[in-house]
């Protein structure tokens, strides 16, 4: 499996190195707040740090949390379970937190069906690798 490379530009590596560690703080966040995509700033974070920093690529590929998502989502883009279904629940506890605190306005219902259309790509990821069928060689 390769990865991206660090990029050569010093701003290049400067920016992405921001963008690493800003991610990784909102997916930290999005740990307690319902309704923010934890996985998805993690991906991000991960991303960015191996065009900016090999010690944070590192740190995160081998937390014992973000680790198991990273290796996941590099080989073939899994999502297990137990986080479609995280998700799920606390997209649907932000969407009635939100119904119910807010005026339904159209940006509640904005950000209510992009809690949905995340919610309906994170489901249709796989959950595991695909069995590969077993070939035999015998003639037809």
């Amino acid at each position: 499996m390769t990865h991206p490379t660090q990029s050569s530009s010093k701003i290049a590596r400067v920016l992405f190195g921001v963008l690493a560690y800003v991610s990784l703080g909102i997916g930290l966040i999005a740990i307690v707040i319902p309704g923010l995509p934890t996985t998805e700033f993690i991906l991000l974070a991960a991303w960015a740090a191996t065009k900016s920093s090999p010690r944070l690529s590192a740190w995160l590929e081998n937390h014992r949390l973000f680790g198991p998502i990273l290796f996941n989502w590099r080989n073939g883009k899994i999502i297990q379970r137990k986080a479609k279904v995280s998700a799920t629940i606390s997209m649907l506890l932000c969407a009635g937190l939100m119904l119910y605190v807010l005026d339904h306005g159209w940006p509640v219902f904005l950000a209510i069906a992009g809690m949905s259309m995340g919610n309906l790509w994170i489901w249709s990821r796989p959950e595991r690798l695909p069995l590969v069928a077993a070939t035999t060689d015998k003639p037809l």
